[in-house]
């Protein structure tokens, strides 16, 4: 068991709130100690997100405790070991000491227990079963100080054990790799990862598409994503990817850097399947994405890619007959393949300057509103019905050719 003190460097740990639930879980010969990504992150030089604790109380227990403090307990899981304490308005979740007793590939079944170093071994990764106790002192019975300092992730004991117990780990280890890992993955984690790569399919979409999300929003993917692709795993769960390639990722994550973009994953999702239509609504039923994310993809395969030539109205005028989103995503990739072009290729050069330009413009421009409405044209007489609607197209698309100069009195004497 290793001890290293990190209470200079976790402002997180000194909040009151956090120091008195961690005080009153450890009274009476219990104990409870932070676990998990705060401690990583902190040892990391990451910013801390949510803070966990594990506990030697059992969970009523741990209730009871906790409210006798005044703090909120809502038992998000409760049958796991599992309360979320509310301490002023910040959320730790609780969990008594656990060892699996039977596992199913995803839930297990679990008995609550004391040991620490049981507790510690039932974890997927060496770097998300560090402990820190109420005075800062890290607790490390895998390794995983080590591993923090080479940055490598590491399944805890045998890398098939701790898949077969949650087939989720196969892509929380190539997840946490892009945001932590540096070099080549683990070895063994990687083979294990390739051999059991199938049962994926068993999980919910859902988690999956979480989880890819996540990894795609890493500041450099590229990494994790070649790994996936070498080890049959990203083909697995995104069978689109599998004969386009996933080159587009280097260039875009440079130019993210370059140019100040922040990491998007859906932009960078699309550098990896092709844009066409129907596969992109298939995946997104399968991923079962957001209504957002599935327009999004939708709209991007469907869209025409802007000529870099385009004046600022023209490019207007597709922004007011379509989606803006689109046409952004279109010419930001454009904008990235020209760019890796153009140290060799002059017109290259000249494409990356001519999108950048049309990029300000999508993204700054005001799109003009028709000024005409069917009540405009009923009185001045028009029937509401199919003429009217003809009409009042006509009349559109005239105000499209004008450039949008004509008004609303141009466009109304135009019918006299």
């Amino acid at each position: 068991m290793t001890v290293l003190n990190i209470a200079d460097r976790a402002d997180w740990l000194n909040v009151p709130s956090l120091q008195q639930l961690l005080a009153a879980l450890s009274e009476d010969g219990e104990e409870a100690r932070v676990v998990g990504g705060a401690v990583r992150n902190t040892l990391l030089g990451e910013p801390v997100g949510d803070i966990d604790i594990a506990s030697t109380t059992l969970p009523q227990e741990t209730k009871a405790r906790a409210e006798k403090c005044g703090f909120k307990v809502v038992p998000t899981g409760i049958d796991h070991g599992t309360v979320t304490v509310v301490a002023h308005g910040v959320p730790y979740e609780v969990t008594t000491l656990r060892a699996d007793v039977e596992t199913h590939g995803r839930q297990a079944t679990v008995a609550f227990g004391r040991d620490w170093q049981t507790d510690a071994e039932r974890r997927d990764f060496t770097v998300n079963a560090l402990y820190v106790c109420a005075n800062g002192d890290v607790v490390d019975h895998v390794g995983g100080l080590v591993d923090i300092e080479a940055r490598v992730l590491r399944f805890i004991g045998d890398a098939e054990t701790r898949i077969t117990e949650d087939y989720l780990r196969i892509l929380r280890f190539f997840r946490f790799f892009a945001w932590y890992g540096t070099g080549r993955p683990d070895a063994a984690g990687l083979k294990a990862s390739a051999k059991l790569k199938s049962h994926l399919q068993s999980l919910s979409a859902e988690r999956v598409w979480s989880e890819l999300k996540k990894l795609l929003s890493a500041p450099d993917p590229s990494r994790a994503l070649l790994w996936m692709r070498q080890s049959g795993v990203l083909s697995q769960i995104l069978p689109e990817s599998e004969k386009w390639g996933i080159d587009g990722i280097h260039a875009l994550v440079r130019s993210e850097r370059d140019l100040g973009w922040k990491p998007d994953a859906l932009l960078r999702l699309q550098t990896i399947v092709p844009p066409d239509a129907a596969r992109m609504t298939e995946l997104g039923k399968r991923l079962r994405l957001s209504n957002a994310d599935k327009a999004r993809l939708e709209a991007w395969a469907l869209a025409d890619l802007p000529k870099p030539e385009l004046s600022d109205t023209g490019l207007i005028k597709l922004i007011y007959g379509g989606s803006r989103q689109a046409l952004i995503d279109r010419m930001k990739l454009a904008l990235v393949s020209a760019r890796a072009e153009a140290e060799n290729d002059n017109q290259a050069m000249m494409r990356a300057g001519q999108y950048s330009r049309l990029l300000e413009v999508a993204e700054t421009a005001d799109v003009p509103v028709f000024p005409l409405s069917g009540a405009d044209l009923m009185k001045l007489g028009f029937e509401k019905g199919p003429e009217l609607g003809k009409r009042l197209k006509a009349l559109e698309a005239t105000w499209l050719a004008s450039g949008f100069e004509l008004t609303k009195e141009n466009l109304l004497a135009s019918l006299s």
